[in-house]
């Protein structure tokens, strides 16, 4: 175990008994305040104010708001050749998939292009994500278009479904600021893992069913987003999906990703002549004012705030979003393209993977993007204008297919069935027009549990709460976190700064390796002590166990101290382990609750 006062004596323990110690009464302020802080200020936000001049405190509190300004004075030549390559890689992909899905939102494709001009403007100056690209997203488009097709029809009043839409982006813009402000971001850890991956997969399964409307080169389609109408309407129309223009191969064989090899081709051949559906005119210019199209008096304005609140939470789903900070960015994009021609807009996975991947060093390769958009808006739009509907189809289908993720279905099913069947629930509550039972497991678990530090009971073996026991001491270069709760989607966000176990589900691993892997990063060795059954079952199924090593995981919160003891003082001389502050030392897991 060690020596000195980390050593254990049976006779000391006879001799001496260690009753439950009644918390000390703390104030109702006090209580009150340490409440409020751990429920809404985990991070801390305020901390870098702390003991700063006036100046300084300005100084930080623009940085703050605005993080351009904070990397900018570090920028240089090389991050700038970096960021245009993939910024003009982005560029390439946002152009053709943001004129696909404003047609899946029943809107000008044009928009697509505006969504890609001014919201990446607006983030590369308030985000603090380096690799996040911006842009439109197909499931949220879907929604806009089948909420707000469903109380005004887009061919029939243009005018107010576009003004409604406008509408429905600002007060999603609204809910995001408001959520990060609030510091509500919490609230969107409830979407668990399962849940998410069940609801894109059917999402994804049918948007590509929607695409069936241009692909067979159907006039009529349903704006319903269940397989049961999408089917109805593609097998009441087969006498005009099987009378197909001499020409229809050559759209239908156009490439996936080619836009343009499409467009000749349609061009070369007049193919827009003999049924192949094209895009038709994309108006010149910059993005339209649209400031007084808000129109709060609507009788629709119900609808406005109702798709609003449900595309604005799916897309914060969308992709990890880093904390409240970055929920405040998002609604102001979304607020400011409101304003200006834009609609719903959020960080896509799959965009901002290949942002990453394409070597972007910061938030600049957005703004490249938005250049090459802008220059598309200015002088290429006409080429645009014998795009066949096919290829916009075939471009939201590949995107789609990648949010299938079946392989992701099978390990839930492997690590933990009701996790699955939740997953299911989505995919199919989605598919068949309800997503109720999706949000059945939220119901059973609290976000915000409580954190407590251990401390050494002196003369024993025993580690209780320092809050608890007054006489407990810190362990030094030991850190000893309990939270009195299991690792769950709700709170495995907020438990990547405040360890420990009960139980634990798909998301709780995720995020326990996550963990793992910074703490690497910053020195740290990660140990576990008394996993429960479940736990320890879990871990060995998701190979966290190899990951952690054997060798760091223990029965006893004191074996795991006493070793953690040795190796400080074995490796004194060799290492330097360094914890967030200015301690160094361990992180060790406690679970007294299994």
């Amino acid at each position: 175990m060690g020596t000195g006062e980390y050593e254990y004596s049976k006779l000391n323990y006879e001799q001496k008994a260690h009753k439950v110690a009644i918390p000390p009464p703390q104030p109702f302020i006090k209580s009150l305040k340490n409440t409020v802080k751990e429920t809404f200020f985990p991070d801390d936000p305020l901390r870098q104010f702390k003991n700063q001049s006036p100046c300084r405190k300005l100084v930080l509190g623009v940085q703050y708001v605005f993080p351009i300004f904070e990397w900018g004075s570090r920028y240089n030549l090389s991050f700038f050749k970096s960021d245009v390559i993939a910024g003009i890689t982005i560029a390439s992909l946002a152009i053709p998939q943001g004129i696909s899905y404003a047609k899946l939102a029943n809107l000008p494709p044009i928009l697509g292009l505006y969504s890609s001009f001014i919201p990446p403007l607006v983030y590369a100056m308030m985000g603090s994500s380096k690799d996040l690209a911006v842009g439109t997203v197909a499931v949220a488009s879907l929604l806009t278009g089948s909420m707000l097709g469903a109380v005004v029809n887009a061919n029939e009043n243009p005018t107010v479904y576009l003004h409604l839409a406008f509408m429905a982006t600002f007060f999603a813009g609204v809910l995001q600021a408001s959520l990060g402000i609030l510091r509500l971001g919490f609230i969107v850890d409830f979407l668990s893992h399962a849940t998410i991956v069940g609801f894109m997969g059917g999402a994804a399964t049918v948007v590509c069913l929607q695409q069936l409307k241009g692909i067979l080169g159907l006039e009529h389609f349903t704006h319903g987003t269940d397989l049961v109408s999408v089917l109805r309407s593609v097998f009441t129309q087969t006498h005009q999906s099987t009378k197909r223009p001499k020409l229809f191969w050559i759209s239908a064989m156009a490439p996936l990703t080619s836009v343009i090899l499409g467009s000749l081709l349609v061009y070369l051949t007049h193919a827009e002549k003999h049924g192949v559906q094209v895009i038709g005119e994309l108006k010149k210019g910059l993005n339209p004012i649209t400031i007084m199209d808000l129109s709060f008096g609507s009788q629709y304005l119900s609808t406005a705030i109702k798709t609003g609140i449900v595309t604005g939470v799916i897309a914060l789903a969308n992709y990890n979003i880093d904390g409240n900070k970055e929920m405040i960015a998002f609604g102001m994009m979304n607020i400011a393209g409101s304003c200006t021609s834009c609609y719903l807009t959020t960080g896509p996975f799959s965009r901002s993977a290949v942002n990453f991947n394409a070597g972007c060093k910061t938030a600049v390769s957005n703004i490249v993007m938005a250049i090459a958009v802008m220059i598309t808006l200015l002088f290429l739009t006409p080429l645009f204008h014998y795009t066949p509907l096919v290829v916009l189809s075939s471009i939201i289908i590949s995107a789609m297919l990648g949010l299938i993720n079946y392989e992701e279905a099978i390990h839930l099913w492997s690590l933990d069935k009701f996790d699955f069947v939740v997953c299911m629930s989505a995919y199919l509550g989605v598919v068949f027009g309800s997503v109720a039972l999706s949000l059945l497991r939220v119901l059973l678990f609290v976000a915000r549990p409580k954190t407590v530090a251990l401390g050494h009971i002196p003369d024993s073996t025993i580690y209780r709460s320092m809050d608890q026991y007054q006489n407990a001491k810190t362990v030094p270069g030991i850190l000893i976190l309990q939270i009195d709760a299991p690792i769950y989607f709700a709170n495995s966000s907020y438990l990547r700064e405040r360890y420990t176990v009960g139980n634990i589900d798909t998301s709780g691993i995720t995020m326990l390796g996550e963990v793992k892997k910074v703490m690497e990063r910053r020195g740290l060795k990660l140990v576990l002590a008394n996993p429960g059954g479940e736990v320890i079952k879990k871990l060995n199924k998701g190979k966290l166990i190899e990951v952690i090593g054997q060798e760091w995981i223990y029965l006893t919160v004191g074996e795991a101290v006493g070793a953690c003891n040795f190796m400080l003082h074995t490796y004194k001389n060799d290492e330097k382990l360094t914890s967030t502050g200015s301690s160094s030392g361990k992180e060790t897991w406690n679970d007294n609750n299994v």
